[in-house]
């Protein structure tokens, strides 16, 4: 793989030229909309050499992975879709002389299908890179019981792709997480037991595999409550025979103050589950000035301090596939920022001329430009080198894998780095 800085001057025809690709298949790979309107600092990932089989008489995918000296998986994986056990005599697949990579991790992807038009589609488009899905999210309630998104499409969706889906609980009451209804919820142990009995009975009947638990905005004097609550979430979870995992706000100390991160305790969490989610991302947030979602030296700071307090194989680094379009000047309190895809980002640039600027420092792509109204904006957002950089760190870190928010941002390129770093992980 190479990832490739459009330069002043260039197209795709030119770049294609120099990497021995044609025009359209890079087109194809990193969904270039229109290939005579490329931006300047925008990036192409170049895949390995890529030549195409015919297939013969006898054939089979083993057989044409051994003629080329590859893996089976290697065919399977530059062929998304096809079957290996209908191959037709003439038909022509796609022979990648990349290598395999040398290591496996975990791929989690979170799915909010109250905002997702088709959450289905995207699901099958990126499956093959996702060890879970998490269902973003059941809702508790004060008396214990959960009231959750309609999930039946899209866990057997996960299920048919080998996905392993995550029932996602949260404290979140309709417009925010709520700390009151956590406290309300862990207090009492009937609620409790009936909250853990219904977690149990709906993953069985509707085909969870693994449950996420994402109390945010717990008060920090229910800490210690909350780490006893974690401890028998996890015993009775794991007894009935499901993996428990939790959700992590970043944070660089044991800092106990905090909204949003006093009550929670990196050691404890890391004591009581099967692996967590640390959510590196929202530095820069739609509400808030504009600014890198996940600067790369702010993550690195939460990472430092994760590892001296949670085993390295418990941990999944979040990552966004998205980022924030703001109006300038950022006013406290005015309008949000837009959240914007990467693809969007990219085609947005395009529209306004402007050329994508690079933050070496932080790691992130931007760029500005006026709108019809004269108003400037600044966005956000990643990319190839900025998803690759992350990556660098689950190698560097030696992390359990990676943890997307959210399914329904197109980031084409991401899965294309992503593939090329790693293998993933199929439970």
């Amino acid at each position: 793989m190479h990832i490739h800085v459009v330069q002043p001057g260039e197209s795709l025809w030119s770049i294609s030229k120099s990497y021995g690709l044609s025009p359209n298949e890079l087109a194809r790979l990193n969904k270039i909309l229109n290939q005579n309107n490329l931006v300047q600092g925008q990036t192409i990932v170049i895949p390995a050499h890529i030549e195409l089989h015919t297939i013969k008489p006898g054939e089979s995918l083993w057989t044409i992975a051994k003629k080329h000296n590859l893996s089976l998986q290697n065919i399977l994986n530059a062929n998304p879709g096809i079957n290996p056990n209908r191959l037709k005599v003439g038909e022509q697949i796609r022979i990648t002389s990349s290598p395999v990579p040398a290591r496996t991790i975990e791929v989690n992807a979170y799915i909010d299908p109250m905002s997702a038009h088709d959450p289905v589609t995207p699901i099958r488009e990126v499956a093959k890179h996702l060890t879970y899905l998490s269902m973003f999210s059941y809702h508790v309630t004060p008396q214990g019981n959960i009231v959750g998104p309609e999930d039946k499409a899209i866990v057997a969706a996960a299920r048919a792709q080998n996905v392993a889906p995550v029932l996602v609980v949260t404290n979140f009451d309709g417009t925010n997480f709520s700390p009151e209804l956590a406290h309300s919820v862990m207090s009492v142990p009937e609620i409790r037991e009936r909250l853990i009995s219904n977690l149990i009975s709906t993953m069985r009947s509707k085909g969870y595999r693994v449950l996420n638990m994402d109390f945010e905005r717990i008060k920090p004097e229910n800490r210690q409550m909350y780490n006893a609550f974690l401890l028998e979430v996890g015993n009775k979870v794991r007894a009935a025979g499901f993996p428990f995992s939790t959700a992590l706000a970043p944070k660089t100390s044991d800092w106990m103050g905090g909204e949003w991160h006093g009550a929670h305790d990196y050691r404890a969490h890391g004591a009581a589950v099967d692996f967590t989610i640390i959510m590196t991302y929202e530095w820069g947030w739609s509400g808030g000035p504009a600014y890198a979602v996940a600067p790369i030296n702010k993550v690195k700071e939460v990472l430092d301090y994760a590892v001296t307090v949670i085993p390295r194989k418990k941990i999944g680094m979040g990552m966004p596939l998205y980022g924030y379009d703001w109006t300038l000047p950022y006013v406290r309190g005015g309008h949000w920022a837009k959240a914007v895809s990467p693809q969007q980002a990219i085609e947005l640039a395009a529209v306004h001329g402007v050329a994508i600027k690079y933050d070496e420092k932080l790691q992130s792509p931007h760029f500005n430009y006026s709108d019809k109204n004269g108003k400037e904006h600044v966005v956000w957002f990643e990319d190839a080198r900025s998803v690759n950089a992350k990556f660098d760190l689950v190698n560097e870190y030696g992390l359990r894998g990676v943890s997307y928010w959210v399914l329904g941002h197109d980031f084409p390129q991401n899965w294309l780095v992503l593939e090329n770093r790693f293998r993933v992980k199929k439970l």
